[in-house]
């Protein structure tokens, strides 16, 4: 194996691991502050380190912290005391893993040899995704059963009918997809999107397969058990279901598992709908041909938006007659690490500029590019899922078996029949 080949690998496995683990505490972060805003109260923002506060990022880590430190107390009426641990180890893997397969980028290629840009670098692609998202609901079946609890139960044969609802709609709005695309691998799927309509509406899937698209989010909403879909745990009905008697880290794995199938979730309809690592109107082709234009466009509106952004943190950040001093020490600390940040890059993109880049760099250029424009897509879909969480109310099970089953799958099996009739007369 050549060391570009590890090197690159090295990358990938640490791009899924960040967006599908390491990004949870800003996750929880985020959710907060969103929640704080729409119900027009501040959220968390007092856990400092030293000046730094972040805006209540630091109190997620000091939650993360204290779920490691604290007791594991498992009650003495378990019985089945491995399937009790294993359960949310299970939904952590599943969850995980379901990201495995994601692109972040084009194919790329240095000194003649292709890599994958992603951290399994397997042909199965989307079936890879639903067999792993699938397996995450027996993570919580397992730990509701096995925690002799009735409220536990209860979660578990509600996250039971919630699989039955939306998994076989999810599967035939898949089918409609890899119609359309003629392949199950992602990145396959994501080259399918370039191009445009009428020279102007970019060819994503959300055009191509509306109907698909719409199928697919609703049932991706329900796969990550998350508002308006967490029946499982359904707090105000039974405490909180599958994990009422979990505590410290097995109680922790929980809440970052559905994170993580949150991100990947994300990841997923960006993939298949939002054109995944393409920027609008420029593919990878069109980036390396005018890779010159494209560093200069960052170059002018990379400072533009740290103007922006440093000018609403001195705004938001300014001490408001209570003697508090940390903000504004704070304010200066990051304005200044910002436009260090900007500057260093602004003034490596001009050496780029200056000496060339070549046939490799031009590559790698390109990668780091569509990386940067998935991640942009990636957290638009996240602040979605956190939006609707905060805002649609809770379905009961059977409204969702109900809406499953009468709705969704008769409208994926026309959607199929359209697509398959479309097809055929159009080859």
């Amino acid at each position: 194996m050549s060391t570009s080949t590890i090197i690159i690998t090295i990358i990938n496995i640490s791009i899924a691991s960040l967006l599908a683990v390491g990004l949870t505490p800003l996750f929880v972060w985020w959710e907060r502050r969103v929640s704080g805003f729409m119900q027009d109260r501040t959220g968390p923002n007092r856990c400092n380190i030293g000046p730094l506060r972040l805006g209540g990022l630091i109190q997620s880590f000091a939650d993360m912290l204290k779920l490691v430190f604290k007791e594991d107390f498992v009650p003495s009426h378990i019985k089945y005391r491995f399937f009790f641990t294993i359960a949310p180890v299970i939904v952590f893997i599943c969850s995980f893993l379901s990201f495995a397969t994601i692109p972040f980028a084009d194919v790329l290629v240095i000194d003649g040899k292709e890599h994958i840009m992603q951290a399994i670098p397997s042909q199965l692609g989307i079936m890879w995704f639903l067999a792993f998202a699938g397996l995450s609901v027996y993570g919580i079946i397992l730990g509701g059963y096995a925690s002799a609890n009735k409220y536990g139960l209860l979660g578990s044969i509600r996250a039971s009918a919630q699989v039955i609802s939306y998994e076989a709609a999810m599967g035939l709005s898949i089918i409609s997809v890899i119609i359309s695309y003629g392949s199950i691998h992602l990145t396959d799927m994501v080259n399918a999107q370039t191009g445009t309509y009428l020279g102007v509406i970019p060819m994503w899937g959300i055009f191509i397969q509306p109907l698909a698209a719409i199928i697919f989010i609703i049932c991706a909403f329900a796969e990550t058990n998350r508002a308006p879909f967490d029946i499982a745990e359904g707090e105000s009905e039974i405490v909180a279901g599958y994990h009422t008697e979990y505590s410290a880290m097995k109680f922790g794995l929980f809440q970052v598992g559905e994170y993580a199938a949150m991100s990947a979730s994300s990841a997923i309809i960006v993939t298949l709908f939002f054109g995944g690592y393409h920027i609008p109107w420029l593919d990878t082709q069109a980036i390396q041909s005018n890779m010159n234009y494209v560093i200069i466009a960052i170059m002018i509106l990379l400072p533009i938006k740290i103007f922006i952004f440093t000018k609403w943190m001195k705004k938001n950040n300014k001490t408001k007659g209570n003697g508090d001093q940390l903000r504004e020490k704070e304010t200066k600390i990051l304005t200044i690490a910002f436009w260090g940040l900007c500057l260093a890059i602004v003034g490596l993109l001009a050496v780029f500029l200056v000496t060339g880049l070549g046939s490799n760099g031009v590559n790698i250029a390109t990668a780091v590019i569509q990386v940067g424009t998935f991640l942009i897509k990636f957290f638009l879909i996240a602040f979605v899922y956190i939006w609707v969480r905060w805002t649609v109310l809770r379905v009961r099970y059977d409204q969702l078996q109900m809406f499953g089953w009468k709705v969704l799958i008769p409208l994926a099996l026309l959607n199929i029949a359209i697509t398959a009739i479309v097809v055929v007369l159009g080859s």
